[in-house]
């Protein structure tokens, strides 16, 4: 397998397949690179060289409970950047990987990032506070880090039926999609996950969404039990120098797996623009 250690001695697992330009995945809370696999078999097949790291704590990198603060995230995300050689790159992120390409762009990606694309995405801010009053109470993220830590396969068990839209009438459940989800979640740190919750729902995107250069997509669904559009895409592309925004009705947060042909098709067309 593949590590890049960090300055602090983390290693961080990565994915790296094919050749063309690059796409770099960030993936959500709990989960890891895995999350992904839909996308990176599409993309590859459409001659790009397809890359996705598993977040410190999650996945394969190392279990440390030091250095969750979304600076340290985007940090991390640069030294697998720097190992590879990226130019030119595209970096997609997903729910709380949203947040962190936010941050990355912000940061590092003037002269490496091309177009970024946040996909049910927590910026520009998660949690109700004065600047978002209507965003998810405290009362609910105090709930996720309970759950986290101290009943963390059952809570990784329920939270796959929003996650995932399957408590909508209609909805096929897959007990694949579930169990590969749980799989994910527990593979991870618990200390990992429960620091994270804090760093999800606590940080501020409004300063980094201002400075990005770059196109950005941003991709939400108005049904997203997780990220509400309405706080969060439906605020956030407003807030880019030259974002853009598509919204897709009735679908969930977690659409990239469940709508993954759609979700393709639409990115391949940003990419490609």
């Amino acid at each position: 397998m593949s590590f890049v250690t960090t300055k602090d001695g983390t290693e961080i697992f990565y994915k790296d397949w094919g050749k063309g330009q690059a796409l770099f995945f960030h993936h959500g809370w709990p989960l890891s690179a895995d999350d992904w696999d839909s996308q990176m078999m599409f993309f590859l097949a459409q001659g790009f060289r397809v890359i996705a790291h598993d977040r410190r704590g999650h996945g394969r990198s190392t279990q440390t409970a030091d250095g969750h603060d979304m600076d340290t995230y985007a940090a991390d995300a640069e030294a697998v950047v720097q190992a590879l050689g990226l130019k030119d790159a595209i970096h997609i992120g997903h729910s709380t990987g949203g947040g962190e390409v936010a941050r990355y762009v912000a940061r590092y990606g003037k002269g490496k990032v091309s177009k970024a694309v946040l996909i049910s995405a927590i910026p520009p801010t998660f949690m109700q506070s004065d600047r978002n009053p209507n965003g998810v109470p405290k009362a609910v993220v105090d709930s996720i880090r309970d759950g986290t830590a101290y009943h963390r396969s059952q809570f990784y068990q329920d939270i796959t039926i929003p996650f995932y839209g399957f408590n909508r009438p209609g909805a096929v459940v897959s007990e694949g999609i579930r169990q590969n989800w749980w799989r994910q979640g527990m593979m991870g740190a618990a200390i990992a996950h429960w620091e994270c919750v804090r760093v999800l729902s606590e940080t501020e995107f409004y300063d980094d969404l201002a400075v990005i250069e770059c196109p950005v997509l941003v991709m939400h669904g108005e049904d997203d039990q997780i990220c509400p559009f309405p706080t969060t895409g439906a605020v956030s592309w407003k807030l880019l120098k030259h974002g853009s925004l598509k919204s897709y009705p009735g679908l969930p947060h977690g659409m990239p797996t469940t709508h993954a042909d759609t979700i393709n098709a639409d990115l391949l067309a940003f990419f490609r623009s």
